[in-house]
């Protein structure tokens, strides 16, 4: 939270400077801060299939949200980076001060159609300059081990882009869950997947593909999976 006020507050100095100059500034506090999670709270994380990455091009990732870390994990992990968020997080003080020298796309989730219109308008904006966008397809944060409801769009901007589309899952709301401010230490896992090819697919094979990537590499193990688990259990067993 201190790192939180001192970039953002610097940061607005650099406002009359360059996009990527602002970007660079915020992108180091992100690093500061897995850094700090590791040295801190015992969190460090893996990556399996960081070689699928074709880094000559620009590319769009559709990936999992657990947790905040990934947010700031991502920055270390992938070329530079836009998100596409709700509009609301840019009022936070000073967070949301931060977050928008990043250029994110920011959507009124209540906006239907006109939100998925403005995600692919200002996605292919963003991926035409060469900036990799990053889309959460299930929408907000979910449960470590719980899968949620993949939403359009992610696949409406992967059919047009017409770049690497990659998925990402990942076990960080084991670690940093979405309602918790304790930590846990541990490894975070994340997973990438090689470039689909979305040339000839529909939206909802797109998101098929989706949600088989991120359900085959959900944390079963996880105590909001084995908590959910049990309820469900429990629940049937009532039943009979």
């Amino acid at each position: 939270m201190v790192s939180a006020v001192f970039f953002s507050v610097f940061g607005q100095l650099l406002r009359p400077f360059s996009l990527q100059v602002r970007y660079c500034f915020i992108h180091y506090w992100a690093r500061f801060c897995v850094w700090w999670l590791k040295l801190t709270c015992g969190i460090s994380y893996r990556v399996q299939g960081q070689d699928n990455l074709d880094l000559s091009q620009t590319g769009l990732l559709l990936a999992r949200h657990e947790s905040t870390w990934e947010t700031m994990a991502f920055q270390k992990i992938f070329p530079r980076q836009t998100y596409v968020l709700k509009k609301e997080l840019l009022r936070i003080p000073f967070f949301g001060w931060g977050l928008a020298m990043l250029n994110p796309i920011s959507i009124d989730r209540n906006a239907g159609r006109q939100a998925i219109k403005q995600v692919v308008n200002e996605g292919l904006e963003r991926l035409q300059k060469g900036v990799w966008v990053i889309i959460f397809p299930e929408g907000t944060r979910m449960a470590s081990g719980t899968p949620g409801k993949i939403k359009p769009g992610g696949a409406l901007l992967a059919q047009k882009a017409k770049v690497p589309v990659y998925l990402v899952a990942h076990n960080a709301g084991r670690f940093w869950p979405k309602s918790g401010f304790i930590k846990t230490p541990g490894v975070v896992d994340i997973y990438i997947s090689p470039p689909l090819d979305v040339e000839n697919m529909t939206v909802a094979e797109i998101n098929q593909k989706t949600e088989e990537w991120f359900s085959a590499h959900l944390d079963t193990g996880s105590p909001m999976a084995l908590e959910a688990e049990a309820k469900t259990e429990g629940g049937a067993e009532a039943m009979k």
